[in-house]
């Protein structure tokens, strides 16, 4: 089938890339003239790929079909039209022309909202359900038959843009490419629309959009969320007009303010650290981030009262222009895709720009990286109108806190999802609860180099934090938790400008000469789920190689333990990451995780966690966009205890290597193997460590069947109340056993024997599990340990130590303990790719 597609903007050159990937034949492509020189993108991308373009002002003339557009759109003899998005008016003979006529999009779900500004209007209404609508064109305003449509959920706090961006654009295209397809196999309905619920709006007028106040919070929420950048709805302040933006609808109290007198409310505004508060009539609130005078200046409500303190001259985008061209004395003429380093200026040229622009513009403050975020002509000229307009001026972090008073300090915790360098409440506006696990009280909660020396500085609050939220023992939060926290960062920070790649000698057998080099680059946007027994310091393992690498980040804590990753939220943003570099959101595993696992602008994900949740990761993932993953999953951990170690030290480190932090430990022996000649001694010992360690607690020593697999094998069970943990130790496991097969995590010691001097056959057995993260094993022969090491099949092996982890050393698994590492310099790979370059000369 033959197509023309008639539009224009980036929804019109997705839908024709998408039907050209589906086979589609798209004969011509009907756009808008190029403007100042530059192309739509729907006819830029169409002239690569050598469709027919035809870029015509207008269809027709005082209601007449202009001749040469008809000639020249009959020539190319399209069987269907296609009109993605259209604003120019396209005559009846056209649109009904094509064997099987023309279909068009709308941004509503018809007959809802017929006419322009859909969204807008969805929004103005209240609507709970949005949508868009492909339908055959009539001669009607919207008004065809329907060939198919798409709904989704309005959340309280959307506006125009996320609307599209999440539902409206995405959907919109793959709906397009659907009808067409639906068309072609000949199986597209055409529903007539009904007349019952239809409404046609028309596009709103700035004078039409001034605030009604006598209304309920929500529904002056609509209206200013609906007029957001066209036309903007307004009010009267002071005698002159100011437009509202960005309104959110206030869940949380109302913080304190210096109030501002409104025209026609019968409550003052607050302006507050956060922005502009207002009331309904209902006595809710609301609240919106933005103002523009009628000057067009542009201002944070926050700082409506200091608005006026200074003023600056506004300079034109040819004088700017000017300056451009004085620095770049090469380049013949400035224009909008000019690129000031492309263009060959220096370091030194960038001094020149800032401090030319400063003098002509009665102070206006650029700073060096302003020029290297917005080097294009264009991007500058607006990066400049919006430091004006004080758009770009850096605002005081807001966070709202949950305080507590326990450990002799007011721990203060934040509670919103961190995202782009602000503390938001989550769009849907649902909270949980997160629970103390040492009383069991709730907390309510919104969904929802930080420098190496913040972290220090911060670390007793960091660490009670931890210990409220995780159920960490405090002193063991602040020594690990928190301090491998501090290492990790300072470690990596150390790396971030040393990774580089390395020249290839490659072979020269040619009549040419040859240069190959390595450059090792970020991935780009990435996400990191961590698990809840070490909330903060598996958010530093993965996070700080990410950001070294010089990724972004999106992580996603434990939904029981998010609040040392928010308070690390808060400080990175103190230490001055830019906006957006990292991100905090708190939520389920099932919706956040899998969002993220899902998400196809994410190019690599870390997880550490279960196998089970792991695996589903790897194939979203997989299926999504093939994006690079590294899984630090479960693990059963042998140790294997000699006869001829130092028992003493094997029995301490041995408690240690299951014990430590509860257990919860990726990498605690989940069984030990000790042989047969001093199994006895070496339970003895554990035995008695363990009634010592529970202020001499008689030891239980109980005979009971332990799993339905195993009901005709007695097992010795040795347990102590610690703390409210109950430590126990299991001894006659046989490897059939689930309890020799499953990792426990928790405080549970398995003990199987193994004859002596079998080292072979103890090798077989701790390495017939499908787990691979770590081992260990005690023996004073140096020859026994570097064997026994070189078998061993798992990612770590201790010998004669446990859990001795370092920042310096590569920590990752095997087999279904997952792949890839964190910490040390392999972590930095995990968050690069290689990019090899060849050139002749």
């Amino acid at each position: 089938m033959k197509l023309a597609l008639i539009g224009q903007s980036l929804f019109g050159q997705e839908v024709y890339s998408h039907l050209c990937k589906e086979g589609h034949r798209v004969v011509g492509v009907f756009t808008v003239p190029d403007k100042d020189g530059k192309a739509d993108p729907l006819g830029e991308s169409a002239e690569k790929d050598g469709t027919p373009v035809f870029k015509f002002p207008r269809w027709r003339v005082k209601g007449k079909t202009i001749k040469e557009v008809a000639e020249a759109y009959k020539s190319v003899g399209a069987e269907l039209n296609v009109l993605p998005f259209c604003t120019q008016f396209i005559p009846m003979d056209v649109i009904d022309s094509p064997k099987h006529g023309s279909i068009i999009y709308h941004p509503s779900i018809l007959p809802r909202h017929r006419g322009a500004s859909a969204i807008n209007w969805t929004l103005i209404m209240g609507d709970k359900k949005a949508g868009l609508s492909v339908f055959w064109a009539d001669d009607g305003l919207d008004t065809g038959p329907i060939l198919l449509q798409r709904s989704c959920d309005v959340e309280p706090n959307d506006t125009v843009d996320a609307l599209y961006n999440r539902f409206l654009f995405p959907e919109g295209i793959k709906a397009m490419v659907e009808a067409v397809q639906l068309i072609a196999d000949g199986k597209a309905p055409r529903i007539p629309q009904p007349e019952e619920g239809a409404t046609y709006e028309g596009i709103q007028k700035k004078e039409n959009a001034e605030i009604s106040w006598d209304q309920s919070a929500e529904v002056l929420h609509n209206w200013i969320r609906g007029h957001d950048k066209v036309p903007g709805a307004w009010t009267e302040i002071n005698g002159q007009m100011v437009t509202f933006y960005g309104s959110s609808l206030l869940k949380s109290s109302v913080p304190p303010g210096e109030p501002l007198e409104i025209k026609g409310a019968k409550k003052p505004g607050l302006v507050t650290k956060n922005g502009l508060v207002l009331f309904g009539n209902d006595g809710k609130a609301l609240m919106v981030r933005n103002l523009q005078f009628e000057d067009g200046r542009m201002i944070p409500a926050s700082q409506y009262f200091s608005a006026g303190e200074t003023s600056v001259v506004e300079l034109t985008a040819e004088e700017v222009k000017v300056i451009w061209a004085g620095i770049l004395s090469n380049v013949p003429v400035i224009e909008d895709s000019t690129d000031f380093f492309k263009s060959g200026a220096s370091s030194m040229d960038v001094v020149r720009l800032v401090e030319e622009i400063r003098q002509r513009c009665g102070g206006l403050q650029l700073q060096n990286e302003d020029v290297y975020m917005a080097t294009k002509f264009e991007d500058f000229i607006q990066k400049v109108v919006r430091k004006l307009r004080g758009e770009d001026q850096e605002v005081e972090l807001v966070v709202d806190y949950v305080s507590k008073e326990v450990n002799e300090m007011t721990v203060k915790m934040p509670y919103q999802c961190f995202i782009n360098g602000q503390f938001t409440d989550a769009n849907d506006g649902k909270t949980y609860d997160t629970i103390n696990p040492t009383d069991g009280s709730v907390s309510n909660y919104l969904v929802c180099t930080a420098t190496t020396d913040l972290l220090e500085e911060n670390q007793e609050e960091l660490a009670t934090i931890e210990a409220l939220d995780s159920g960490a023992v405090y002193t063991l939060a602040l020594k690990t938790h928190i301090g491998m926290s501090v290492q990790t960062f300072r470690y990596f920070a150390g790396w971030c400008d040393k990774i580089q790649g390395s020249t290839i000698p490659i072979n020269q057998a040619r009549p040419n000469r040859n240069l190959t080099f390595t450059k090792k680059e970020p991935l780009g946007v990435c996400a990191i789920i961590i698990p809840w027994n070490y909330p903060l310091m598996m958010l530093a393992w993965k996070s700080a190689a990410c950001l070294a690498a010089g990724n972004t980040l999106v992580l996603k804590p434990a939904q029981v333990t998010p609040l040392t990753a928010l308070k690390f939220a808060e400080l990175s943003s103190k230490a001055g990451f830019p906006k957006g570099v990292i991100n905090i959101i708190p939520g389920s595993g099932g919706v956040a995780g899998q969002r993220l696992s899902e998400h196809p602008h994410i190019r690599k994900l870390g997880f550490t966690g279960s196998t089970a949740i792991g695996k589903q990761i790897m194939k979203s993932c997989a299926v999504s966009n093939l994006k690079k993953v590294s899984l630090e999953l479960g693990g059963k951990s042998p140790l294997i205890i000699f006869n001829d170690c130092e028992l003493d030290k094997a029995v301490r480190m041995g408690m240690g290597a299951v014990f430590f932090n509860k257990g919860e430990n990726c990498i605690a022996a989940g069984r030990l193997f000790v042989e047969e000649s001093i199994h006895d001694e070496f339970v003895t010992k554990v035995v008695r460590h363990l009634h010592i360690y529970s202020s001499c607690l008689e030891a239980a020593f109980i005979e009971k069947a332990f799993h339905q697999n195993i009901l005709a094998i007695p097992l010795a069970c040795y347990t102590m109340n610690i703390s409210q943990e109950q430590p126990t130790v299991f001894t006659d496991v046989e490897d059939h056993m689930y309890l020799a097969k499953e990792e426990s995590f928790g405080p549970i010691m398995v003990i199987s024997k193994f004859q002596n001097g079998d080292i072979d056959g103890v090798l077989q057995r701790a390495n017939n599990t499908e787990y691979g993260l770590a081992s260990g094993v005690f023996t004073r022969d140096i020859n026994k340990a570097m064997y026994v090491s070189e078998k061993l099949e798992a990612g770590t092996v201790f010998v004669n130590t446990y859990n001795k982890t370092d920042v310096a050393a590569p920590f990752g698994g095997v087999k279904q303990s997952g792949f890839g590492k964190d910490l040390g310099e392999e972590a930095l790979n995990e968050y690069l790719k290689t990019k090899t370059v060849t050139l002749e000369y």
